[in-house]
């Protein structure tokens, strides 16, 4: 099995569609620019705000760092707690951390918000490290990943998988030399996506999840 799992945050232990999506709409309006359609607003869902404000807004490198800025200023008080937990998530991390798998949290959010949420869902408890972006600036995701890696003293990925929902996190893992698995729990991503991406797995529950992570082990040079 893998002795070292890497989960993402939104979309993958917590559906954050609400709060999230609120506190883009708080930000673009802010800046006085006109909402993006509504398929286009869901794909902020996951990877870092500030490549979504220029990829779906059309905002310069400032302007998107200015949004991220508004973004937080409402997320931090009410957004993040419009959020739920995928059902079973934390039960199965204990479930995993008592099997002696080794958990880490590495999200593109601000670690300062990973942390209270991850608190206030009961995750804190299961996880080795949590590591989120920089509360000042969003890092890539193979950065984050990069990080909480160097937290556990880690420098050989085979042993090593990534779980998330977007094509991001697969992308992040394959640059760090590791598995990824993708999770469809709450269905952001793309018909095909994660897939396309190179996951080593699709999983659609939770107890699938579990048992890949226990049958499988990294197979990345």
């Amino acid at each position: 099995m893998y002795q070292y799992v890497f989960f993402d945050l939104d979309g993958t232990l917590t559906d954050s569609q609400e709060g999230v999506l609120e506190c883009v709409r708080y930000a673009i309006e802010a800046m006085g620019r006109p909402l993006p359609e509504g398929q286009d607003l869901l794909k902020f869902i996951g990877p870092p705000l500030q490549d979504s404000f220029m990829r779906y807004c059309g905002f310069s490198c400032e302007e998107a760092q200015e949004a991220l800025r508004l973004f937080r200023e409402q997320y931090v008080p009410v957004g993040q707690f419009k959020n739920r937990p995928a059902p079973g998530v934390a039960e199965m991390l204990g479930r995993l951390k008592a099997r002696g798998v080794t958990l880490a949290l590495a999200s593109s959010k601000a670690e300062s918000q990973c942390v209270s949420i991850c608190e206030r869902f009961g995750f804190a408890p299961h996880l080795a490290v949590i590591a989120g972006s920089s509360d000042s600036r969003d890092q890539s995701k193979a950065d984050v990943i990069r990080e909480a890696m160097g937290r556990l003293g880690l420098t050989d990925p085979r042993p090593c998988l990534m779980v998330g929902d977007r094509k991001y996190d697969v992308e992040g893992a394959r640059a760090c030399g590791m598995d990824c698995a993708g999770v469809e729990f709450f269905g952001y991503a793309l018909p095909g996506e994660l897939e396309a991406a190179g996951a080593a797995a699709v999983v659609k529950t939770v107890e699938e999840l579990e048992s890949f992570i226990l049958t499988h082990g990294g197979t990345n040079p």
